[in-house]
């Protein structure tokens, strides 16, 4: 028999009212499907272990997610199917129990990602990501820059996806009043150790 955990209980339970029906179906489809699955937290989201991962499902805070470990492998599963690229996993944005295929679908997916692990198939490898293009800082940022030591010190310190947002938001000013505007909000914020995206980051 499975393996259920009571942190999982307790995710579901802190989930969104929307969530709470989507995840708890989901967890008995694929206890149905794969008798003998063990529940654990990974990454801080519920994941289920069959002779390996087998699957993982989150919730968000408008959205739930589902997918198997071995997706792209479940032959049963769409890979075209543009749910794919709105959320991670394989079933999409889920807000509610409509948005699930039907019930012997997924039961079938379950069984048959299970017997992928049964037959010990590796998961494809991944692409090698593509070689990162140089940001090209231009001179009146880099001017600003040198005079404002926190906003410098931040800039720098950054990832190379931060400084690239900083850059691009600049520099795509259709205006020279709005390229300045920008410039100097950009300078505030830097300073303030924030990056371009603040407002919609989660702490």
């Amino acid at each position: 028999m499975g393996k259920r955990d009571k942190r999982v209980d307790a995710y579901i339970a802190k989930a969104g009212e929307f969530a709470r029906p989507v995840l708890m179906h989901l967890r008995e489809l694929v206890h149905q499907g794969c008798p003998e699955v063990e529940e654990t937290i990974k990454w801080g989201v519920p994941h289920f272990m069959y002779k390996g991962m087998l699957a993982s499902m989150a919730a968000f805070k408008a959205h739930c997610a589902f997918g198997f470990w071995k997706g792209k492998l479940v032959a049963s599963l769409n890979a075209d199917n543009k749910r794919w690229q709105e959320a991670w996993g394989q079933y999409g944005r889920m807000t509610s129990l409509d948005d699930l295929p039907p019930d012997k679908i997924i039961l079938k997916q379950v069984k048959e990602a299970a017997r992928l692990n049964d037959e010990g198939v590796k998961t494809p490898p991944q692409r090698k990501a593509k070689a990162k293009v140089p940001i090209k800082v231009p001179a009146y940022f880099k001017a600003s820059l040198a005079k404002n030591a926190k906003a410098r010190a931040t800039f720098l310190g950054f990832s190379y996806c931060h400084k690239k947002e900083y850059v691009e938001w600049i520099t795509e000013a259709k205006t020279e009043a709005t390229r300045q505007k920008r410039l100097a909000t950009a300078l505030e914020w830097l300073a303030e150790g924030k990056s371009r995206n603040w407002k919609y980051q989660n702490c």
